[in-house]
């Protein structure tokens, strides 16, 4: 039996490096190129009423615009440069379809742990924020027609096509179509395909088809199920003609072909290296203030939690009456003073490192207490932290309830 191109969605995903930029070759800027310049108005604008067609990047930077889910600032910047909008839409593209996931980010000042870094010097030209995945995929998530607001539009492509068949054109968002694609990849493959390849290999690099020929598939099927699944479809080849149903015929390049598409420019690398020391330079100053912050945290004065016993079965009735006690009686935290060293006076003890007993303890303090020495200025090291618990669970057992702080 022919193995279907693509298996596992695992594998889809661009994988890098925190901080390494993604190639044309990553992002297949050749295909993304051809689709959002492709000049074919064909496709039925759901926002006009008019029953308007635009092309397919008109189509697609619309559903992004009208999302429910995409900011004013994001719109403001799309209106205002039509470059960014265009760029934004590919980047959005590709998380439609699963190359980018949840795990990438496209600003460098970006600080959680769970997303990493990428700059993508060939879709980041006109210095726009490009966002981060999770909210791109938000956006593209609510990229749904006014019909499907009240309504949770269709989820499978024959769902699709029975809208159609009933006079809804278009059927759905082609945000939503794309899901649609992305998420039966592998049941399609023998509908649309001959077998050995499905929707989601028109966007991996790994197969050596030509840009242009995975361009015209993947906008012919999106005119099949946004417009008619009967021929002629305005994106059909001799293959596709002959094949009702079947995709355009897709041309392997040989090596040297391949080598001559996704050329990152010299300019492309320089800024995409530019950006990788930026994000390690602010990795390295949050590292700092981190540490920083740690240390302050350390030295500073805190609390403790005093527990009045511990619990189990085989307890005296003292104890068993303590540990009853309501739940916001039996700890309170009490103030241990910093340790010391930091300040003159300090004493280091023989013993430190290892515990004493109270007995111990209690030689040690008569031994090597001055009287005259104000307390709070005496020496109060971890021994004396363990004592003043000690003591402090001696009073809860004798009174049969935890100390009252002051």
């Amino acid at each position: 039996a022919s193995r279907v191109g693509y298996l596992s969605r695992k594998a889809l995903p661009i994988k890098r490096n925190d901080a390494e930029p993604l190639t044309r070759e990553d992002v297949q800027f050749d295909l993304l190129n051809y689709l959002f310049t492709d000049r074919h108005a064909v496709f039925t604008n759901p926002n006009s009423g008019k029953g308007d067609k635009v092309t397919f990047g008109d189509l697609y930077v619309s559903a992004l615009y009208t999302s429910s889910k995409c900011s004013k600032v994001l719109k403001e910047k799309m209106v205002e440069t039509p470059a960014f909008s265009i760029e934004f839409a590919k980047i959005s593209l590709l998380t439609n379809v699963g190359r980018i996931n949840t795990t990438m980010a496209f600003f460098p000042e970006m600080k959680t742990a769970l997303r990493t870094y990428h700059p993508v010097p060939s879709l980041q030209k006109t210095d726009g924020n490009a966002q981060d995945a999770p909210r791109i995929k938000n956006c593209l998530k609510a990229a749904v027609l006014p019909s499907e607001l009240k309504s949770a539009p269709p989820s499978t492509p024959d769902e699709v096509l029975a809208k159609l068949r009933a006079g809804h054109r278009p059927p759905t968002s082609v945000v939503n179509l794309i899901f649609v694609l992305a998420n039966h990849a592998a049941p399609l493959a023998s509908i649309h395909f001959d077998g050995t390849l499905n929707f989601l290999d028109l966007f991996l690099p790994q197969n050596h088809f030509a840009s242009a020929d995975r361009g015209r598939a993947f906008l012919w099927l999106l005119y099949h199920y946004l417009e008619s699944e009967h021929p002629p479809n305005p994106f059909d080849d001799n293959h596709s003609a002959r094949y009702p149903g079947r995709i355009p015929s897709l041309r392997r390049l040989t090596q040297a072909e391949y080598q001559r598409e996704n050329i990152d420019t010299q300019q492309e690398i320089q800024w995409g290296h530019m950006m990788s020391n930026q994000r390690n330079l602010f990795l390295q100053k949050l590292v700092s203030s981190i540490e920083v912050d740690r240390k302050a945290k350390a030295s500073a004065p805190h609390f403790v939690t005093v527990i009045a016993v511990e619990t189990g079965t085989n307890l005296p009735r003292s104890q068993r009456q303590l540990q009853e006690a309501p739940r916001d009686e039996r700890s309170f935290l009490f103030y241990v003073p910093i340790i010391p060293g930091s300040y003159p006076g300090h004493r280091s003890t023989a013993s430190e490192g290892q515990e004493r007993t109270m007995f111990q303890h209690a030689w040690h303090m008569a031994m090597s207490t001055d009287p005259l020495v104000d307390s709070d200025d005496e020496d109060q090291d971890e021994h004396s932290r363990l004592d003043y618990a000690r003591r402090l669970n001696v009073i809860a057992r004798i009174r049969r309830r935890p100390p009252t702080p002051p």
